[in-house]
């Protein structure tokens, strides 16, 4: 196995020291042309690579780019990162990526794990930490947080009009002639589930609807979740017509506890979601529900954070949601009786 080409070699071959070739190969060397071009000239003969995480090393960078994440098999989350990388792989830098597990020490522990290992800037996609502590971080090194608006660092911030988006879709549920809602909400500590829920609060309150306490479930925003906290909406006894998801992954979960309890979507529950991922226009029936641009989120996000490390000023950026209306959605047919599972033949 022929052995590496090092900038020693370089330099011996040159006659020059490595500390010259070193500044050559930076731009800040301060030599005759003449030296400048023997010692490409070998560079170009040998075919030397630098290595680039040396010469990071060596300038006080990782050329790596944190990203924490409260999910790591988040189809939404998933999406926002493809754009992340879609933006680093053209260049030097690339994404490390850890998961909070919607857990705020979890996410402590990830940031800390991302500082000691130096990276050159931070992207949080959404997060429960406190926006203190983000205030504190960015004192210490670039930092880019989507989905939520941080105190004190906004100009940071990618967000969507989280209140805008859950207006359009229970607007588009009154009008087919709905009254009777459920709701299920994500995290509490999420600022999007926060903001999505009292907008579906505030737009029902203002068409003359009010929710019972019972009908309002969190799911935490995962599938499972959804689907046990359709389980607890339908064993409460209470009535709806339109069931409204914080996200589509919620929404999954709900549509196979529907599906188990023999209740048809949209026939007898009307049935949306929050964001469109890729999977819900292959639900069945397809997610009538909103449209993030959560790819483009993602390469916001990225170019937001190169420009911070280049020094350049940035400023906030709000998505504006999109309706995005499926099969799942329908005039009401008379509040169906919803059944508990002792009640289902088998």
């Amino acid at each position: 196995m022929l052995e590496p080409v090092t900038l020693a070699h370089v330099a011996q071959e040159a006659g020059v020291s490595p500390s010259t070739v070193s500044r050559i190969l930076n731009g800040t060397a301060n030599v005759t042309p003449e030296k400048r071009a023997r010692v490409e000239a070998v560079i170009a003969r040998l075919n030397f690579r630098p290595n680039p995480q040396a010469q990071a090393l060596a300038n006080g960078r990782s050329l790596s780019i944190g990203v924490i994440t409260p999910s790591l098999n988040s189809t939404f989350y998933g999406e926002a990162l493809a754009g992340v990388e879609a933006v680093l792989n053209d260049t030097p830098y690339h994404p490390l990526v850890i998961s909070g597990q919607w857990r705020p020490e979890r996410e402590q522990e990830a940031l800390d794990i991302l500082l000691l290992r130096r990276v050159d800037a931070l992207i949080l996609m959404g997060g429960i930490l406190d926006d203190a502590i983000l205030e504190r971080v960015a004192q210490r090194v670039p930092l880019v947080a989507m989905g939520r608006d941080v105190r004190g660092l906004s100009e940071n911030c990618i967000v969507m009009d989280n209140a805008g988006g859950m207006r359009v879709i229970v607007t588009h549920l009154l009008h087919l002639g709905h009254r009777r809602f459920a709701y299920l909400t994500g995290a509490e500590r999420q600022q999007d589930a926060v903001e999505r829920r009292d907008a579906f609060i505030a737009t029902l309150e203002q068409a003359g609807v009010t929710v019972p306490d019972a009908l309002i479930e969190s799911g935490d925003y995962t599938e499972e979740g959804g689907r046990l906290a359709a389980e607890r909406l339908l064993d409460s006894g209470h009535s709806f017509t339109a069931l409204c998801c914080a996200n589509d992954q919620m929404a999954l979960g709900a549509r196979l506890t529907l599906y188990r309890r023999g209740i048809r979507v949209p026939e007898d529950v009307s049935l949306t979601g929050f964001d469109d991922v890729i999977t819900s226009s292959l639900m069945t029936p397809p997610l009538t529900t909103v449209r993030q641009a959560i790819y483009d989120m993602g390469e916001v996000a990225a170019r937001a954070a190169l420009n911070l490390l280049r020094g350049e000023r940035v400023s906030m950026q709000v998505f504006t949601p999109e309706l995005i209306v499926r099969e799942s959605t329908h005039p009401p047919g008379g509040a169906r009786r919803l059944t508990r599972p002792s009640e289902v033949s088998l």
